[in-house]
């Protein structure tokens, strides 16, 4: 048997296409459950999922502390099987998604993770610089179209589309509740930490080409201002894996590494090179570099901060 899990924010946009196509899907080997963790929703989502009880293998739960993180944490306690398939509340599967991954995770016993693809479900119609600009890894997290059935580098399983034995989570591994979706404004990396975590404790990660969903991508997120502000996300999250990963110190300034200062300059300078000259394109990709540099450092500047806080003594209580 495997579980499907997933969490909701105020999902009433996509619950009922994605809990649709979930009607549709072909039973695998050895049954399913689907876990529907709704997390703090204030647009009736829980009302919408409740409605497929009786039409889907369904247990809904509910998690008022804000964070996707949070909420799968809560959700594993309910999980069954050996398996547990990851995905979002705006991913569309296709009919034989759960078989495929069923048959691979019984083909590749040695590994402990498996990432499929993730396709876009564009809502509109997108304008072309979106597909010639922008980084849609990133940005609306798509697998790469090259990716085949092999050993795959854990940093490119999505959520929207993964699956993690359960023996992993009945060893202790949970969720980083610190980082991923919780509000408006956070550190993006949430799976990517989590596998990269799995990682170094020797597990391996294996790619499904069949196994696939489409990630619905709405048209609020096909405008300049959502992207650049998806980049700062996108940077908070790249420096936290960094500095989880990497001890060694650097030179800084109010905890901010000086390099990022740097490299900040001479974003700036590209910036306004391409202002100059006219091109949409430069300035477009110099504009979501320099937000990536805005996230690192405002995400350094927040951990120097915390430091500083947590290494203060404390006062007793009189």
């Amino acid at each position: 048997m495997l579980t499907v899990l997933f969490t909701t924010h105020n999902g009433i946009r996509t619950l009922r296409p994605v809990l649709d196509a979930y009607l549709a899907l072909q039973t695998p080997q050895g049954g399913w459950k689907l876990v529907i963790v709704d997390n703090a929703s204030t647009d009736g989502s829980a009302d919408i999922v409740a409605a497929y009880r009786g039409r889907l293998p369904l247990i809904l739960l509910s998690e008022e502390k804000l964070g996707k993180n949070a909420a799968l944490n809560a959700g594993l306690a309910h999980v069954e099987g050996d398996l547990v398939v990851l995905t979002d509340d705006d991913a569309l599967p296709r009919s034989d998604w759960l078989v495929n991954i069923r048959s691979a995770a019984d083909s590749h016993s040695a590994y402990s993770i498996f990432g499929g693809v993730v396709l876009p479900h564009w809502e509109i119609t997108p304008p072309d610089w979106i597909l010639k600009w922008v980084p849609l890894g990133p940005v609306f997290t798509l697998t790469p179209p090259s990716m085949r059935d092999e050993p795959m580098d854990p940093s490119l399983v999505f959520g929207p589309n993964m699956a993690v034995r359960t023996k992993v989570f009945e060893d202790g591994f949970r969720f980083d509740s610190t980082i991923g979706p919780q509000g408006k404004n956070y550190a993006m990396g949430s799976e990517t930490e989590f596998v990269r975590r799995l990682a170094r404790h020797g597990h391996r990660a294996w790619h499904i080409s069949n196994a696939v969903v489409e990630h619905w991508i709405r048209d609020f997120q096909m405008t300049r201002s959502w992207i650049l502000g998806r980049a700062i996300r996108f940077g908070r999250g790249a420096y936290r894996l960094r500095r989880l990963e990497q001890q060694a110190q650097m030179p800084s300034w109010f905890g901010v590494p000086r390099y990022l200062f740097r490299e900040t300059l001479r974003q700036a300078a590209l910036l306004s090179k391409a202002l100059l000259i006219s091109s949409g394109e430069r300035a477009f990709r110099a504009r979501w570099e320099l937000n990536v540099l805005r996230g690192q450092i405002t995400e350094a500047y927040a951990a120097h901060e915390h430091a500083l806080i947590t290494s203060r003594p404390r006062r007793n209580a009189v």
